[in-house]
């Protein structure tokens, strides 16, 4: 989502309303969603390039399918200040995709929509949308493929539904993991993913079954 809607919705969560209400005696309203968005701003810009280095096997994941004549498309929900320093960071890891699309590029809104995802083909020059594979880690991510028409590819451990960093992953049972794991691919196969895979370091595999399958005269 794009950030300030996504501060609108955690205000309008039940629990945290009442919660507001009872240490402020009100319901928050618009005037303090943006007071906490101009608080965030900047904490997450400053924040944002400590989480900027790229997972294990995804430099060599993108270096392969640029090789063979893949372009590589961005969109989020961060807003631009976000994304400009997030792409900076990232390029000093050696991860620069060929198109960046950030939330407020887009007045139509931010996701489920598929506006961002779509800016991406046109920015990028892509003349059929069935040759575009979205790879989220979000249901919301997923919803956005689908409605843009493109292949859809979840991510199920090193992902938001997944719920866990690297380094409690890590510290986790194997029950643990496959059971995080299934409650992730459920949401996502129930987003509508064709495919969903553990990590980005698996999407080779996945992209050569899409051309099979786009050869077979398949559309997603």
């Amino acid at each position: 989502m794009v950030k300030i809607d996504h501060i609108r919705t955690l205000l309008n969560d039940p629990t945290i309303q009442a919660r507001w209400k009872a240490q402020f005696g009100e319901a928050p309203s618009e005037k303090e969603a943006q007071e906490i968005y101009e608080i965030f701003m900047p904490l997450q810009i400053e924040a944002v390039v400590n989480f900027a280095e790229p997972l294990a096997g995804v430099l060599e994941v993108v270096a392969d399918l640029k090789d063979n004549g893949v372009k590589i498309g961005s969109c989020s929900g961060y807003p631009t200040p976000v994304m400009t320093a997030l792409v900076s960071a990232a390029a000093r890891y050696g991860y620069q995709p060929d198109c960046v699309v950030a939330s407020d590029e887009i007045k139509a809104g931010s996701r489920p929509g598929p506006w961002m995802a779509l800016k991406n083909v046109i920015e990028l020059g892509v003349m059929d949308v069935a040759n575009c594979v979205k790879v989220d880690d979000a249901v919301a991510g997923m919803q956005e493929g689908i409605n843009a028409g493109m292949w859809t590819v979840g991510i199920s451990v090193s992902g938001n539904e997944f719920g866990a960093t690297f380094d409690e992953y890590k510290a986790m049972s194997q029950a643990e993991i496959d059971a995080r794991k299934k409650i992730a691919v459920a949401k996502l196969t129930n987003a509508g993913a064709h495919y969903v895979i553990d990590t980005v370091a698996d999407l080779p595999a996945v992209i050569i079954d899409i051309e099979r399958r786009l050869n077979a005269g398949e559309r997603p």
